[in-house]
């Protein structure tokens, strides 16, 4: 499919490589970080950052908490990417949640 339906959704939606280069970012996601598609990540982030992404890659573990920016709170989902079963990169969602949001339980 070439249409990028997720390049003007609310959220911002980061893709990287194994290596940390990033390959994609939505209008969002360049909103929040700036353009940097091509460069990589890891020099963006602290020692500890680091860390946790190489864990992410080398575990396949999801990686998920909330921060406040700028007034905003938000979700932060990382999660690593697959092609034919091999992970592939980390894929970021970042989700500002209402100030008032409400909570279903089902099931």
């Amino acid at each position: 499919m070439d249409f990028d339906f997720l390049k003007e959704v609310n959220l911002a939606v980061t893709v990287s490589d194994t290596e940390g280069n990033v390959l994609y970012q939505n209008n969002s996601s360049v909103d929040v970080n700036g353009d940097v598609r091509g460069k990589n990540m890891m020099g963006c982030h602290n020692e500890r950052s680091q860390q946790i992404i190489k864990h992410l890659l080398n575990d396949a573990a999801t990686n998920v908490y909330t921060i406040s920016k700028k007034g905003k709170k938000k979700l932060i989902y990382q999660t690593p990417w697959y092609e034919d079963g091999k992970t592939r990169g980390l894929i970021e969602l970042s989700i500002v949640l209402p100030d008032e949001m409400p909570h279903y339980d089902r099931g």
